[in-house]
């Protein structure tokens, strides 16, 4: 009876995947509990916490981390929820391009596909960069030879290493992927705990309630390290925004993969929106729990506002180069359901035509995995992030400038690909023909609300990150720019160019590879 209820809803799934016009092609053996693991996988709080937490500690501290993680991550969810509800009308692996097509233009499809191929590919360099970065880590907690003779060349070198690992797992079997991000899901969930447990018990002595939730730092070198005023205020402090904006990001996943998804339409609208909220919360606790544990704020700051540092000022070496390897098993099995998330979008936006070399990117192996988009993928990564090799000191500490530019442009090449399909929503009014997860008439203020916090992440994202970095400052140069205006605006232009001289004449959107629902039953025999 369970075999023949799986068929059912396959069947149901693919008559509805060829009533949007497409022939099931992806091998449909993900449950929902490994949809919503995939999301549940990109976000990974062992990632972004760990790799962003930097970002919050130098832009405000303990209250920019303590009180804007939850507030910030209110607003992602009302983003996600609205993004359900068009994954359950619309449950292709083409995800946000395809509901641009439906509810809005051609045009807007082809500029959602490419910023949120844009996005995925800064989330997935970004991760497997940070993967490398805290295994460096992690061994120089276990040799001091190792720590006394840091490298970004080395750092680098591992952040290669990651990338071809991913690729190789990748190219394995849709369900070989499936198991690993159930896997990543336990990893997480008792990863965390087990970090928690550690951090309370073992640190000698913790940060005061009121010092978690009121202690303030500006380590970004504006306004002369000033923690008051409007510039701290409306400057400074919201910079910190992007740290849970980057790490709860790339629950798209649910939507690249609905077409491998058994129930699709309910299950990868569930695992938009659970996986944000359960990231959301076990987030805040383990943020809290570093704060918690910081023994000598000072030298965190001095240090450049490291999660690493915390951790081997409360821990002995051999407990935080555990925490240390528990994060970065965590952020490998981030790298590669990013990797599986953005072969997938590839896959799907060149079926329709709209990337050079669509034929390369939509082969399949025997395992029906796009191999070459895969390769591909992984030689971009590298390319955007060749600047990190670049030394950089900010108030005599070392920060990552080229990491946080790569963090702001997933941000923004993600949450502006989700922002025109939920503006196209909206604009549709009742005329949208929901799945079976709707919102109902809530989508007139939902849609709205999360508009608003995309424009303003938008913006923090695009902005100076230190004083070094504002062109026309006596003390400019380019190794402190945030070079995410000049990629993403760069590559808006070259849209927009490629758009007017020659894409509007070849691409038509989403193409039918179906002509109908009845023709379902000869296409698979």
């Amino acid at each position: 009876m369970a075999t023949s209820s799986h068929e059912s809803i396959t069947q149901d799934d693919d008559r509805q995947l060829a009533e949007l016009g497409y022939k099931p092609e992806l091998n449909r053996s993900w449950s929902g509990f490994s949809n919503f693991a995939i999301s549940f996988s990109v976000i990974s709080i062992l990632s972004g916490c760990f790799t962003s937490f930097f970002v919050g500690w130098n832009s405000g501290g303990p209250v920019a981390i303590a009180w804007g993680w939850p507030l910030v991550s209110a607003f992602i969810l009302v983003i996600g929820v609205c993004m359900s509800e068009l994954v359950s009308a619309y449950p292709t692996s083409g995800g946000m391009y395809f509901w641009s097509a439906k509810l809005g233009s051609i045009k807007a499809s082809y500029n959602t596909g490419w910023l949120d191929f844009i996005g995925l590919l800064a989330i997935t360099a970004s991760v497997a960069y940070g993967c490398a970065t805290f295994l460096d880590a992690t061994i120089g907690t276990f040799s001091s030879s190792w720590a006394s003779h840091y490298s970004l060349d080395r750092v680098f070198l591992i952040f290669l290493g990651v990338l071809a690992a991913v690729a190789l797992i990748s190219i394995f079997s849709s369900h070989l992927l499936a198991l690993l991000n159930n896997i990543s899901v336990w990893w997480h969930v008792a990863g965390v705990a087990v970090i928690i447990i550690i951090l309370v018990a073992l640190p000698h002595h913790h940060q005061s309630v009121a010092a978690v939730f009121t202690h303030t730092v500006n380590n970004t070198g504006f306004f002369g390290g000033s923690t008051s005023g409007l510039g701290f205020l409306f400057y400074v402090l919201p910079l910190a925004a992007i740290l849970p904006q980057y790490t709860i990001t790339g629950y798209d996943a649910s939507c690249h993969l609905s077409e491998e998804t058994v129930g699709a339409a309910d299950s990868a609208a569930k695992g938009i929106w659970k996986s944000i909220l359960y990231s959301a919360i076990g987030g805040w606790v383990l943020m809290l729990s570093f704060l918690f544990a910081v023994q000598d704020p000072a030298k965190v700051t001095a240090a450049g506002g490291g999660v690493a540092t915390v951790l081997t000022q409360a821990l002995s070496p051999n407990w935080a180069g555990f925490v240390l390897l528990v994060s970065s098993v965590g952020q490998f099995f981030c790298a590669v359901a990013c990797m599986t998330s953005i072969t997938r979008m590839l896959y799907a936006f060149s079926r329709d035509g709209a990337v050079p070399g669509a034929r390369y990117w939509t082969r399949l192996t025997s395992k029906q995995v796009p191999v070459y988009g895969m390769l591909a993928i992984a030689v971009l990564a590298v390319l955007l992030t060749l600047p990190a090799l670049v030394t950089v000191d900010i108030n005599g500490a070392p920060v990552p400038v080229a990491f946080n530019a790569i963090i702001s442009i997933g941000v923004v090449g993600l949450y502006l690909s989700f922002a025109i399909p939920i503006f196209l929503r909206w604009r549709a009014g009742d005329a949208f023909k929901p799945g079976g997860w709707t919102l109902g008439a809530k989508y007139k203020w939902l849609c709205v609300l999360a508009l608003a916090e995309i424009a303003v992440t938008t913006v923090i994202a695009v902005l100076p990150t230190s004083p070094g970095g504002m062109p026309g400052n006596s003390g400019f140069s380019w190794k402190y720019v945030n070079y995410t205006p000049l990629v993403v605006g760069g590559a808006l232009i070259l849209l927009w160019a490629a758009w007017h001289l020659s894409v509007k004449k070849t691409f038509t959107g989403p193409r039918q590879t179906i002509d109908s629902p009845s023709d379902l039953d000869t296409v698979t025999g």
